[in-house]
């Protein structure tokens, strides 16, 4: 059985706004979580959030700008994108 992934309001709106490219890698970043779970050691620069245990991030895009992404798992194998977009518009602790 797979999870279930839903982007949050502020995602989904951020996501729109997106250059075609990162949106496609939204998409597949997505995919991997419903096939995977919330780990995802693949993606560059993955790992958990300090202090959160159910928050984790990646990168979506290296260069300048950085995009990211941040993630929590919720109850009953569901998983919640936060937020995606440049990593200096990202407050971590917040987000997540």
């Amino acid at each position: 059985m797979g999870w279930t992934v839903v982007l949050a309001n502020r995602a989904g709106k951020q996501v729109k706004r997106l250059p075609a490219r990162i949106r496609e890698s939204v998409e597949f970043l997505s995919y991997n979580l419903a096939e995977t779970g919330p780990a995802q050691p693949a993606w560059p620069h993955y790992g958990k959030i300090r202090g959160r245990a159910d928050c984790h991030h990646c990168h979506i895009q290296r260069g300048r700008p950085t995009y990211v992404a941040i993630w929590r798992e919720l109850p009953g194998r569901s998983i919640e994108v936060t937020y995606v977009g440049t990593h200096e518009g990202a407050d971590y602790q917040r987000l997540c």
